[in-house]
C-alpha cells in the first residue's frame, strides 16, 4: 500500500493564488492523500474558495500566532506517513508526489528528502534562474556545515516522514521569517536529507511575498540561527557573515531591478493609453 501524504497549506488572505496551490495538490491524483488548509481568519474571499473544495480538503479558519503556529495546527491534524507544507502562493510540479513516494519506498532509512524548485513570478513565469542553479549546486553537495552557512534548501520541495516530525517536534512559533530554516537545522543535526534530482515545486515571488518585503530582516534572522546552531564556531563565522552581506546585496539588487521593470511597464502603459486617447 502506498504511503499516505499529508500536505499542509498555511494561509491568510490568499485568494489570489490559493486555488492554484490546491489544484496543484489535488490534480496529482495521488490515491492516498489529505490536503489540510489552516487559515488565519481571511477576509478577502479565501474562505469562499476553500468552501468550494469542502469535500476534497480539510480546512480550519481561526486567528493564529503566525505561519509557524498555522503549520503546527496542520501537523496536529496530519495522519500521513509523509508530511510537507507549502505556502498558499506556491505550487507543486505534476508527478512530484509519486517521485517522492517512489524514492522513500526504495530508501526506507531516509527521514527527509528535498528536490529542486523553480522560482516563478505572479504570472507563473520562471524567474531568477541563477538563484535556482546556485541552490541546485549545493543541494547536490549537501553537508551540515554548508547548511550552517547558507540555507540552500527550497522549502516547497521538502518532504518529511512523520516519524521525524514526531522526533524533533513542532515548528518554533517565535520564528516568523526563517522557521523553515530553523527546522532544517534541527532535522539536519540528526539526519542528512536525501536529494531528489527532479523539480518538485515552484516558489512564487511577487509584491506581497514576505521574502520580498522583509528580505533584510530574514537574512539577519538566518545569521542569528546559524551562529546559534554552530555554537559560535569561529571557523564558520566568516563565511556566515559573508553569506549575510551577500544575500542582502543580491536581493536588494533583484528588488531594485524589479522596481525598475515595474516602472518601465507603467510608463509604457501610460504612453500607450495616451496615444490611444489622442487617436480617438
Amino acid at each position: 500500500m502506498s504511503f499516505k501524504l499529508s500536505i499542509i497549506i498555511p494561509c491568510y488572505n490568499a485568494a489570489e493564488f490559493i486555488e492554484e496551490t490546491i489544484r496543484s495538490i489535488l490534480d496529482q491524483n495521488y490515491p492516498n492523500l489529505e490536503c489540510i488548509v489552516i487559515d488565519g481568519g481571511s477576509t478577502d474571499g479565501t474562505l469562499d474558495i476553500l468552501s468550494r473544495y469542502q469535500s476534497k480538503i480539510i480546512w480550519r479558519s481561526e486567528k493564529d500566532k503566525g505561519e509557524s503556529d498555522a503549520i503546527n495546527k496542520g501537523l496536529k491534524l496530519a495522519t500521513g506517513d509523509i508530511v510537507a507544507y507549502i505556502d498558499a502562493d506556491d505550487v507543486y510540479e505534476m508527478g512530484s508526489f509519486q517521485e517522492v513516494v517512489d524514492f522513500l519506498e526504495k530508501n526506507p532509512d531516509t527521514k527527509w528528502v528535498c528536490g529542486k524548485c523553480k522560482i516563478i513570478n505572479g504570472g507563473g513565469f520562471e524567474i531568477r534562474r541563477p538563484i535556482t542553479w546556485f541552490k541546485n549546486f549545493w543541494l547536490k553537495r549537501y553537508s551540515y556545515n554548508k547548511l550552517l552557512i547558507i540555507d540552500f534548501i527550497p522549502q516547497p520541495a521538502v518532504f518529511m516522514r512523520k516519524v521525524l516530525i514526531d522526533e524533533i517536534g513542532p515548528f518554533n512559533i517565535n520564528e516568523h521569517l526563517v522557521m523553515d530554516y530553523e527546522y532544517w537545522l534541527r532535522a539536519g543535526a540528526r539526519y542528512n536529507p536525501c536529494f531528489i534530482d527532479a523539480y518538485l515545486a515552484k516558489w512564487r515571488v511577487h509584491a506581497g511575498s514576505k521574502s520580498v518585503e522583509e528580505f533584510a530582516k530574514e537574512a539577519k534572522d538566518a545569521l542569528r540561527l546559524t551562529r546559534r546552531f554552530a555554537n559560535s564556531n569561529k571557523i564558520l563565522a566568516l563565511p556566515q557573515y559573508l553569506t549575510f552581506f551577500s544575500v542582502v546585496f543580491v536581493y536588494s539588487f533583484l528588488n531594485f531591478i524589479s522596481r525598475i521593470g515595474s516602472l518601465a511597464k507603467n510608463w509604457h502603459r501610460l504612453l500607450r493609453d495616451s496615444g490611444e486617447r489622442r487617436s480617438m
